[in-house]
């Protein structure tokens, strides 16, 4: 992996595939049905999922996928493929992700444009936001704690279309100088000099707890604005209450986002009645984490013990049903779903695996723009193993935290889109078009609980927002400007 300066500047046509790509993904052949579902319009992705599912209504689901979000441009829905004891199969949405990975993971779908997703994503997502009126003077940035790989393919790629030269800015959250600061609801980045620049947009692959250092309140146009991370592409708890608001909402259309069983806003002392409702097994989950950090699989008391005698950040979680194996899986209102998992290997090996769905809103609505999936470290067993952690049957994330705080990647687990892997998940054309429909669903539910949290001034309303997540520890995290410019970073 290519070493990264903490800032840089990149001018147009300074995109390198070799430093934005995984090796194997810049010298993969992108499987043809995967292909050709990203080349699918949007009328036959409504035709075929109507046909497949005839109580859904078409003219509800084309409007849906064609009608721009307005602070949620940029998404990741992270899906599993589960079936029940009758065999009926399911894509559940896990979580949804505001600064989503995936672009580096991607086959290209044509050698002609090196580009790829970056292009797709930052043609329909960010330039659009270039042309509002009342941005700020300033350049244009890219600032991110994670990810080096895809933040420096996003400057590259927005300086290319652009025209402009782009800032690429490591802004950590435990740096004590950091070189992203705000001022007026602007944002400035540091250079090398020690001089500061305005910023007029900005994409944001800020991940970890956002919210304790980018305002929600900016002058500078933001993709995606901090906002959406707390109203659900950072807080797995108000995502819940977004997908509840979609499901009723929609009720009768035949569309629902489909998740495991749920409790929200459980305290810690809570979370043993939750696990033992659900027959002793559960996922149990800090809210606010991502990467993989802070979800925890309940499979025996050892476990559940582990888990309330650790020191937690917060206090609030959320308890869901685990999806397993047919003979271990929780028990819940719908029954028991497990996974499909991946298709058994020489040694009769079946692996859990999930599915990454990214996609982007622009004026014309949604398009995917890139697709990968991960497998867990070892094979599910039928039978639990008391020796054993579950979460190395069950964890999938490829992100791993080192002891210094910075990020490294199993990419020995990552399960690319090409020939050779695709054909081992046991997935087809109408399992992603769910997964997609799914992810666009999920985005657009959150993208709405954001409208609902920002008040007629137009700035994120931090009081009901308060009254919705009971958790003062998140709370005393959440930046409040000294001075709080009008527009929140959708400016009209």
């Amino acid at each position: 992996m290519a070493d990264f300066a903490p800032t840089r500047c990149f001018k147009p046509g300074d995109f390198e595939p070799s430093a934005h790509y995984y090796p194997r993904a810049l010298n993969a052949q992108i499987h043809p049905l995967v292909r050709f579902f990203m080349g699918l319009s949007a009328d036959r992705l409504v035709r075929r999922y109507c046909h497949l599912k005839p109580r859904t209504d078409a003219e509800t689901l084309t409007r849906l996928l064609s009608t721009p979000t307005r602070f949620l441009r940029w998404a990741g829905g992270d899906l599993m493929h589960v079936t029940d004891e009758t065999g009926r199969r399911e894509m559940l949405v896990i979580e949804t992700n505001s600064c989503p990975s995936g672009q580096k993971s991607m086959p290209l779908l044509s050698e002609d444009d090196e580009y790829g997703g970056y292009r797709t994503l930052i043609e329909r997502a960010f330039i659009p936001l270039l042309q509002r009126r009342r941005l700020p003077e300033g350049d244009l940035a890219v600032v991110y704690d994670k990810n080096p790989m895809e933040a420096t393919g996003y400057a590259a790629t927005i300086a290319e279309i652009s025209g402009e030269p782009t800032w690429c800015v490591q802004f950590d959250v435990d740096d004590d100088d950091p070189p992203v600061k705000f001022e007026a609801g602007i944002m400035y980045v540091r250079l090398d000099d020690g001089s500061w620049r305005p910023i007029r947009a900005a994409l944001r692959y800020v991940t970890q707890r956002p919210w304790s250092r980018i305002p929600g309140a900016t002058r500078t146009a933001i993709l995606n604005p901090v906002g959406v991370c707390l109203a659900g592409g950072r807080n797995k708890a108000m995502a819940a209450k977004a997908y509840e608001m979609f499901n009723a909402e929609h009720a009768g259309t035949g569309l629902s986002i489909r998740t495991p069983e749920t409790i929200r806003d459980a305290s810690l002392e809570e979370v043993p009645m939750w696990v033992e409702s659900m027959g002793g097994l559960a996922v149990v989950k800090v809210p606010y984490s991502n990467a993989g950090q802070g979800v925890y699989t309940i499979t025996r008391p050892a476990e559940l013990d582990a888990f309330m005698n650790q020191k937690h950040r917060y206090d609030s979680f959320i308890v869901q049903s685990l999806i397993g194996n047919a003979t271990w899986s929780s028990r819940t209102r719908r029954g028991r779903f497990y996974h499909v998992g991946t298709i058994p290997d020489r040694r009769g090996q079946l692996f859990v695996s999930d599915l990454r769905m990214m996609v982007a809103a622009g004026p014309d609505g949604f398009v995917p723009t890139a697709i990968y999936a991960r497998r867990a470290h070892v094979a599910m067993t039928e039978a639990l193993d008391d020796n054993r952690a579950s979460w190395d049957m069950l964890g999938t994330n490829l992100s791993v935290k080192r002891t210094d705080g910075t990020w490294d990647t199993e990419t020995n687990r990552l399960m690319l889109m090409d020939s050779r892997d695709f054909n081992r998940l046991g997935v087809g054309i109408d399992e992603i078009i769910e997964g997609y429909v799914q992810t666009v669903l999920a985005t657009i539910a959150i993208d709405r609980m954001m409208q609902r949290l920002t008040n007629n001034k137009g700035k994120f309303s931090l009081r009901l927002f308060r009254s919705m997540t009971d958790d003062k520890s998140l709370i005393s995290e959440i930046i409040r400007p000294a001075r709080e410019p009008s527009v929140v970073a959708d400016p009209a």
